[in-house]
């Protein structure tokens, strides 16, 4: 199944106003929410109860087990759940089952306050409402960058190397760098970034052939390991959770970390404060002489169950678009970066807005990346580690996709 994906992320739709929601103006229905459990999705899924009534039944499920949970769920008829929440990966599933509804008759009739931006079309119809954007980007210091000399800031993989060098033979941190390089997900998402940064194309065109062997994929691997050298000896060992612990804890000067996790960073009433008030966000690096951030952006938006009565469609579609109207932004304008009409970015979205208008590539959205993915995250920390050659680990990525995707039906 080849899909022509489109979500037109423009940096001046940001801006745009748009009415204010008085309420919910639902008659009757049943709004049943799957969604990742993370803190803007809890504001969205607040502002959708919102929507209840005496006729208008809303209930949420927030869960870290969401994209586990959403395939089966959907494919009951009823649904168990008349929304899924999702992002770039988690959406494929869905789409390749058939689980969820194109969604124009509802923009139609009931979007007038979304706009371009937000509409995620998969071959020319609107399958998805996306509510923000994410990308890993730039986290600094830019006091210990003084304090080692660097007086402007990184805007390559090259500068951050550099950095690092000077950082450490200053004395100032002997570990400077750090990044989600632990096996499985996060190495996986490491390697994309970068190799879309050296402008690396991940299939070949059309097809479901994989195409990372070659001096792309090497390079890619190259400046991951490079930067390990400044990295704490257990780097292996860190995600998401770990990066943003390492970074509040005042012992990194520079990462390439999420966006969502920036105002946690900056909240004065937060964990580090102290390393919050030193800290700036900027756009993601370039690598190689590119000109493309070497990062990917991602969406979380809502989709509408395939198995659902059209009534309970409409009612959930209404309260999903009202529960992303323009007072959630401004209520909660430092928990994500909203795609939201009237939203006007915080400094925790200074970060992931620079590497929207740098022109960073969205995370690929085809029914084999997850297989890739999978692949990726499995077979690259070899070389990191340093057991074997770059291109050997990207041989071993290679194979272990091609069986996947052969017993997926995807390969012949």
């Amino acid at each position: 199944m080849k899909l022509a994906t489109c979500l037109c992320l423009t940096t001046a739709a940001l801006a745009l106003a748009s009415p204010v929601l008085a309420d919910c103006g639902i008659d009757k229905g049943s709004v049943r929410i799957l969604s990742n459990d993370f803190p803007a999705l809890g504001v969205v899924n607040a502002a959708a109860e919102a929507c209840a009534s005496p006729t208008v039944t809303v209930t949420r499920n927030q869960t870290s087990e969401h994209q586990s949970l959403q395939v089966p769920a959907l494919t009951s008829n009823p649904a168990i759940y008349s929304v899924a929440v999702v992002a770039n990966d988690s959406v494929v599933p869905l789409l390749n089952a058939g689980l969820i509804r194109p969604l124009d008759d509802l923009v139609a009739a009931y979007g007038q306050t979304l706009q371009p931006s937000q509409l995620v079309k998969i071959d020319g119809k609107v399958m998805a409402i996306a509510l923000q954007i994410n990308a890993q980007h730039l986290w600094l210091r830019p006091d210990i960058l003084e304090q080692a000399g660097i007086t402007t800031q990184p805007k390559t993989y090259e500068d951050v190397l550099a950095a690092a060098e000077a950082i450490r033979g200053k004395g100032i941190l002997e570990h400077p760098l750090a990044a989600a390089d632990k096996p499985g997900w996060n190495l996986a998402a490491e390697f994309v970034n970068m190799y879309m940064g050296y402008g690396g194309e991940l299939f070949e065109p059309g097809t479901a052939e994989v195409s990372i062997e070659n001096d792309k994929g090497v390079k890619a691997l190259e400046t991951m390991k490079a930067l390990t050298a400044y990295m704490d000896p257990d780097f292996i060992t860190y995600d998401t959770n770990a990066m943003q612990a390492v970074w509040q804890s005042g012992e990194a000067a520079i990462e390439n970390a999420w966006g969502s996790r920036g105002a946690g960073v900056l909240d004065p009433a937060g964990k580090a404060p102290e390393v919050g008030a030193k800290t700036v966000f900027a756009g993601a690096p370039t690598v190689g002489g590119g000109t493309v951030p070497a990062s990917t952006l991602w969406w979380d938006g809502f989709t509408i169950a395939k198995n659902v009565s059209d009534e309970d469609a409409a009612a959930s579609f209404r309260a999903m678009v009202h529960a992303i109207g323009p007072e959630t932004a401004k209520a909660n304008p430092t928990v994500a970066a909203w795609l939201i009409p009237g939203y006007e970015p915080t400094p925790a979205a200074k970060g992931v807005i620079e590497t929207l208008k740098a022109g960073a590539k969205p995370y690929p959205m085809v029914p084999t990346m997850g297989i890739l993915h999978t692949a990726l995250g499995d077979n690259l920390i070899g070389y990191l580690q340093g057991s074997e050659s770059a291109e050997q680990a990207l041989a071993d990525a290679t194979k272990a996709y091609e069986t996947a995707a052969k017993e997926a039906g995807f390969l012949n």
